[in-house]
């Protein structure tokens, strides 16, 4: 009796679980279980997300030190870069520049075969403000010499005063002190063009009777011996003229840009002459 008494609950424990699991695999496929498997699922999701964010918080925290260390070292690179090619961008553009002005004075040396002529860079200015003069790089060992004339492809620039070995000095037309013979091309007339302590230039000794209008170009005229004619200087801006003065007056712009210069041309088979013997003087 004992055996089949205790056999029995097991038979009966094994159909109730296994009725168990039929009910519930049958409750699970029509769908009952399915708002606290999403409830699950969601928690599920939630938890993660909250761990992922948190996580990736650390990480961030740890790795922007690094992270703007590493952009401040690429700012920096990208900087020099920028400059050394501004650099370069500036260096060609000067190219540049130097190549067009030294094509312009050899075309104007082609234009004008009469003359002889030796480039020079001006290396230095005189530092008084009421002094116009210029230093260049050529002297007495590439037969420079005191008088010779200075010019540009613009026209004339001034004269060799004073030479050394390897280099010479060379007043500006604009200087206080400067004189030259000069004419207007359109009226043939002649008259003096003088520099001031400004840099300006004008005109003087012109002939009352002479017609002279703005805009008339001005030639050296050769006289004097100082410069060869014919060397463009500027054109006429302004003119005054009163009828109680003896001759009239011109304001001048040159056509060479004095503060830029940079290269010029020494005229070496000019000789000047001086005829300051011959000239004439009131006696007492």
């Amino acid at each position: 009796m004992s055996p089949m008494k205790s056999s029995f609950p097991r038979s009966l424990q094994t159909v109730v679980i296994f009725l168990v699991i039929i009910g519930l695999v049958t409750l699970a496929l029509g769908g009952y279980f399915s708002p606290a498997t999403n409830l699950f699922s969601r928690l599920t999701v939630d938890a993660q997300t909250w761990i992922s964010e948190r996580y990736m918080a650390v990480v961030d925290f740890m790795t922007v030190p690094r992270n703007v260390a590493s952009l401040l070292e690429s700012n920096t690179e990208l900087e020099a870069e920028v400059a050394r090619l501004q650099t370069q961008v500036i260096d060609l553009q000067q190219q540049v520049t130097e190549t067009n002005i030294l094509s312009a004075l050899v075309d104007f040396a082609r234009a004008n075969p009469e003359y002889s002529y030796k480039a020079a860079s001006v290396v230095g200015r005189d530092p008084s403000p009421f002094l116009r003069y210029v230093i260049i790089n050529v002297g007495s060992n590439e037969g420079v010499l005191p008088g010779m004339p200075i010019v540009t492809d613009k026209g004339l620039v001034g004269r060799v005063v004073a030479v050394i070995a390897e280099a010479a000095r060379v007043q500006l037309v604009t200087d206080a002190a400067s004189a030259v013979d000069v004419r207007l091309q359109a009226s043939n007339t002649e008259a003096m063009l003088e520099g001031s302590v400004t840099g300006e230039m004008s005109l003087n000794m012109i002939s009352q009777d002479a017609v002279i209008q703005v805009g008339d170009v001005v030639l050296t005229s050769g006289l004097g011996g100082t410069y060869p004619p014919n060397l463009l200087v500027g054109q006429v801006v302004s003119i005054r003229k009163l009828q109680s003065e003896l001759f009239q007056q011109a304001a001048i712009q040159p056509n060479v840009d004095f503060t830029r210069l940079q290269f010029i041309l020494v005229i070496t088979n000019f000789n000047p002459v001086d005829i300051s013997p011959l000239i004439a003087t009131p006696g007492p």
